[in-house]
């Protein structure tokens, strides 16, 4: 039923949607009531995004029937959606990079004098959107992709915002954002929904889903299992609904003696962030980086792996030789994992067996030819251990399930063999029985197996659960690094804005 006995505004009855021989969905039911938020909950792979797609109008149901607001509802395009008020917002963003901000917010419904585009009046309503997300400061002419990560994603959740819209769909929307700007997000969509929208949210942030929604429908394996009031449930209990099993420790902790240096840092900067890092990393020690976005994480790891300049300061790193370029860093054992799974961590047009090989393609290639049956041979012992969801080591990358596209970026970095291994936000859009399998194999790799791993994480009770210590970086300046013990939330926070306890 839905929310206090309202009539729904979105029922769905016995949804079922097959590729070929693969069933995504089974037998889906949902309602949701106006003005209500409601949770999309499940692990990756059991359907969520392949039910918001048709809700979307991206794809045809099989079968079953769809109602909003009491009447038939079947877009065939998402033209037809957007018209019914149905905006999806995906998780891996769908911007025009060589738009400008007001041409990517008002796409598909530009102002227009006579056959022209009115540009005073699509700044304006740009303006006004981008006000909705507190981002009114963005100059609307500038082009999207010369933002940073956060920024376009609030440009599209504004462009959704622009539209009169009845139904709002969040994938993971808050998964490129600082913790100021979630809440603002979060203040946004409590104010839509005071208006009579409804909203369908999906996150594998329980904590965001409890803070948000008040009503919860967990997948499972392409099946609705469950579903009722968020406040007669826990973490805990989501978590099995899930999984449909116990999940176990979320943090493991195997004892550890950390040993030799493997990465060390003085002072160093690059060409525009970090402005002063320094470090030490040990063998057998999982070392945490913690920060605002925009404060400097992300370009220290890629200047470390050789994707940036460093401008001035000493890196001593395992047994570097040669120039400092992501080739020498993989052949000298260092591993890294991009945060933009899509734009730069995997190949999505090639398989799951091509990525897991790509930085060993000399070892795989017979007089410069690759077998594909030794490749497949070769991933399927890493397709297992991660236990990603795909048909065949041959199946393409792009056609899995986010949090498996995640599974096979990190299985790449330990079919490799790496000593070090550099993770950014390695459990972004990752469901929560994923992530615990994630942090079980950096406690395996880090203090069984005596690897090193620096994380940086937007997430701090991931910080504070798997790091041996932790650094925090504020506008460019990585403080010292202190044992776990030392830190919490509060602690991480005041630090990352600069603040005094």
């Amino acid at each position: 039923m839905s929310a206090a006995g309202a009539a729904p505004r979105l029922a769905l009855r016995a949804v079922a949607k097959r590729f070929g021989e693969t069933r995504a969905l089974g037998d889906v039911a949902l309602e949701v009531a106006p003005g209500e938020v409601h949770a999309v909950l499940g692990e990756n792979g059991a359907g969520k995004s392949t039910l918001m797609r048709i809700l979307a109008g991206a794809l045809a149901s099989d079968a079953g029937t769809m109602a909003l607001d009491g009447r038939p509802y079947a877009p065939r395009t998402p033209h037809d959606a957007r018209a019914a008020g149905v905006v999806l917002i995906h998780q891996e963003l769908a911007l025009a990079p060589h738009l400008s901000v007001a041409e990517n917010v008002c796409l598909g419904n530009e102002p227009r004098r006579g056959v022209l585009l009115d540009r005073p009046a699509l700044h304006a309503r740009a303006r006004a959107a981008l006000a909705q997300v507190g981002r009114a400061e963005l100059d609307p002419a500038r082009r999207v992709g010369e933002l940073p990560l956060a920024d376009r994603q609030l440009v599209e959740i504004a462009r959704a915002l622009a539209l009169e819209t009845r139904l709002l769909i969040l994938d993971e929307p808050t998964s490129s954002l600082a913790r100021a700007d979630v809440a603002h997000l979060f203040t946004r969509i409590r104010a839509l929904a005071a208006r009579g929208v409804s909203v369908l949210y999906i996150s594998h942030v329980l904590e965001e889903v409890f803070a948000l929604a008040t009503r919860f429908t967990v997948l499972r394996d392409g099946v609705s299992v469950a579903s009722g009031e968020l406040a007669s449930e826990t973490q805990a209990s989501l978590v099995r609904r899930m999984a449909g099993r116990e999940v176990g420790e979320l943090y493991p902790r195997s004892p550890s003696v950390p040993g030799e240096v493997v990465l060390r840092l003085e002072r160093l900067a690059g060409a525009r962030l970090p402005l002063d890092a320094s470090l030490e990393l040990r063998r057998g020690e999982v070392l945490g980086i913690a920060g605002l976005i925009g404060a400097g994480r992300t370009e220290l790891l890629r200047a470390l792996f050789g994707l940036a300049p460093v401008r001035t300061g000493a890196l001593r790193m395992l047994a570097l030789e040669g120039p400092r370029q992501p080739r020498a860093r993989w052949h000298s054992g260092v591993g890294f994992l991009s945060e933009d799974r899509k734009g730069e961590g995997l190949a999505l047009a090639r398989s799951v067996a091509e990525n897991l090989a790509l930085p060993m393609l000399a070892r795989v290639a017979r007089r410069g030819v690759l077998n594909p049956g030794e490749l497949a041979r070769r991933a399927a012992p890493w397709i297992e251990r991660l236990g990603v969801r795909c048909a065949s080591a041959r199946q393409a990358v792009g056609a899995l399930s986010g949090g498996n596209q995640q599974k096979v970026a990190l299985a790449r970095l330990l079919a490799a063999e790496v000593d070090l291994l550099l993770l950014d936000e390695p459990t972004r859009g990752v469901d929560v029985g994923a992530k615990a399998e994630i942090y079980r194999w950096i406690d395996t790799l880090a203090r069984r197996e005596g690897k090193a791993v620096l994380l940086v994480s937007s997430y701090l009770p991931e910080l504070l659960g798997v790091a041996d210590r932790i650094a925090v970086m504020t506008r460019g300046v990585l403080g010292a690094a202190r044992p776990v013990t030392q830190w919490d939330e509060h602690a991480l926070l005041l630090a990352a804005t600069g603040a005094s306890a």
